[in-house]
């Protein structure tokens, strides 16, 4: 019985180390599974500030110039029209602080508080530090660092981009209204917007007003708006996490009122604008896993927490000016933002005697 003793002492001192390295391991595992939670709550924060304005600004670019004229159009004319849309970026929604405050996982490299670009902003970049606790066969526990090069912005202050529109008259005083802009290519940024409406007049049901030169429709409107910026620029000791680039999708579904008066080839128009758009993201990148996570996976799923839908109120002018079956038109829209647009347009006139 005494030689027995050892043995059993021997099997409860291995029980125990093993229950102890179970035990270790676990912890270590949990330990890392806070610091990756911590992580993607760090880049949903900074994705919402970093993209924001853009999104925000997509929709003014989006808004303008939908209603040529609230003029009655004619039963199957049809206008073509190129435009020049220019958007001029705000000082204000170039940038945004941030501060080791504002994290769980990552902190700035040497600062404690800074300024970094959204989308719009410009070239500079700020480098956030953070570390990953590791538990392998070899090493029970070992630290890695997370560097993340915050991304650019476009580095413009005035947004360019052409698009195509064309109307077509309809019964009824009714016009279908089509855009389509192609990809545009901004630095690190693309965008494209299509969309399409039915625009009404008004003023028909007014001779007083048509008699008078003036002119009232309303416009019900849908645009989709997609961009794709490069993003975080993650670097760790065990590869990519698949966050390279950020797509937005933002649909907007638009209502407007339109008036114009005429004076001979010159008429000038005002209008009143109220949309509702609805923005998501989801980020793109080589999709792999990472201390047996997928990241990117998981990041698109908490993603839909700062998923939004938002309002605007805009006001429009506008001058179109005929030249033969030309127009040149200008027109403004204001509101949180400034957006301007330059058109060339020219009506084919399919049926000249019925109005």
């Amino acid at each position: 019985m005494l030689k027995s003793m050892p043995k059993i002492i021997l099997i409860r001192i291995a029980i125990i180390s093993l229950f102890l390295s179970a035990h270790q391991v676990k912890s270590q595992n949990a330990t890392l599974a806070a610091e990756l939670n911590n992580f993607m709550n760090d880049a949903v924060f900074f994705t919402d500030k970093y993209i924001t304005p853009a999104t925000d600004a997509a929709v003014y670019q989006a808004a303008s110039s939908w209603a040529n004229t609230p003029k009655k159009a004619k039963l199957w004319d049809f206008t073509l029209g190129i435009h020049g849309n220019a958007f001029v970026v705000p000082q204000s929604d170039r940038s945004f602080a941030i501060s080791n405050g504002d994290f769980k996982f990552f902190q700035i490299q040497n600062a404690t508080a800074g300024n970094t670009p959204t989308a719009l902003g410009n070239n500079q970049y700020l480098t956030l530090v953070g570390q990953l606790t590791i538990n392998d066969a070899t090493t029970p526990q070992t630290t890695t660092d997370v560097l993340l090069k915050t991304p650019e912005g476009i580095n413009m202050e005035t947004v360019v981009y052409p698009y195509v529109q064309t109307s077509l008259g309809l019964l009824y005083g009714t016009e279908l209204v089509a855009k389509y802009s192609p990809k545009t290519q901004l630095k690190n940024v693309a965008y494209q917007v299509y969309g399409f409406g039915l625009k009404h007049n008004l003023s028909q049901y007014f001779k007083q007003l048509e008699k008078n030169n003036f002119h009232l429709s309303t416009l019900v409107g849908y645009s989709n708006e997609d961009i794709t910026v490069a993003f975080l620029d993650v670097k760790t000791a065990y590869g990519d996490l698949g966050l390279n680039a950020l797509n937005s999708k933002i649909d907007t579904w638009q209502w407007q009122l339109n008036g114009s008066k005429e004076f001979k080839k010159l008429e000038v128009s005002t209008g009143l604008i109220m949309n509702s758009s609805h923005f998501d993201y989801k980020l793109q990148g080589k999709n792999s896993k990472v201390f047996g996570l997928n990241v990117q996976e998981e990041l698109n799923k908490r993603l839909t927490s700062i998923y939004k839908t938002k309002v605007n109120i805009i006001g429009e002018i506008a001058a179109r000016y005929k030249i033969s079956q030309f127009y040149i038109q200008t027109s403004l829209a204001f509101g949180k933002f400034v957006n301007s647009n330059l058109s060339l347009q020219y009506q084919f006139k399919k049926n000249k005697n019925k109005k």
